[in-house]
């Protein structure tokens, strides 16, 4: 799949288009099929934040799982959360053992050089970044994820998601989404 990006540009004298095309990294597509794993692929006009993916693949910003990257130093974590909660960083250094702080697009493009800046898959394991997900998604049966382009998207089993991205399954969110607390 191909994901079309437009860039505007002035070329002697006139207005140019540049266009260039990103595909879902080859390495998660060959890691989940060499796992027989079930997964949908889902195309939808190019999408920058997970509300606005989730709005447009007429899903619950619950089941929307995104990605945000946190630092400490020059260590990274990934943490996946559903779009309508947020992180909540008074949780953070009894889960890390650590202060973390959010990452910037510069501080982390490099660890995932065949995805879009923002829309790596959550699988930090592919990257060799750890991954941790909050409670709130595993009781969920599906998620829906960027799959390394703006404009590509994944559905996927959670429980299969799980087993393949091994992350640390923790409560670090506050938000208006569903409570993890029982």
């Amino acid at each position: 799949m191909k994901m079309y990006l437009a860039g505007v540009g002035e070329s002697d004298g006139y207005l140019a288009i540049r266009r260039y095309y990103m595909e879902i990294p080859s390495r998660l597509i060959h890691f989940l099929d060499a796992h027989h794993a079930p997964y949908e692929r889902l195309q939808h006009p190019p999408r920058f934040t997970a509300q606005e993916l989730a709005e447009v693949e007429h899903i619950d910003g619950h089941h929307h799982a995104k990605v945000v990257m946190l630092k400490n130093g020059d260590d990274s974590a990934m943490m996946v959360l559903p779009a309508d909660r947020m992180i909540d960083f008074d949780k953070l250094p009894s889960l890390t053992g650590r202060r973390m702080t959010l990452a910037s697009e510069d501080e982390f493009k490099s660890l995932f050089p065949d995805c879009e800046t923002g829309a790596m898959p959550p699988f930090g394991e592919l990257y060799g970044v750890p991954t941790y997900v909050d409670r709130t998604l595993a009781d969920d049966d599906f998620i829906v994820f960027e799959a390394g382009t703006h404009t590509d998207a994944m559905k996927m089993n959670y429980r299969e998601w799980e087993r393949l991205a091994h992350p640390v399954v923790a409560d670090f969110s506050i938000g208006s989404g569903r409570s993890s607390a029982a």
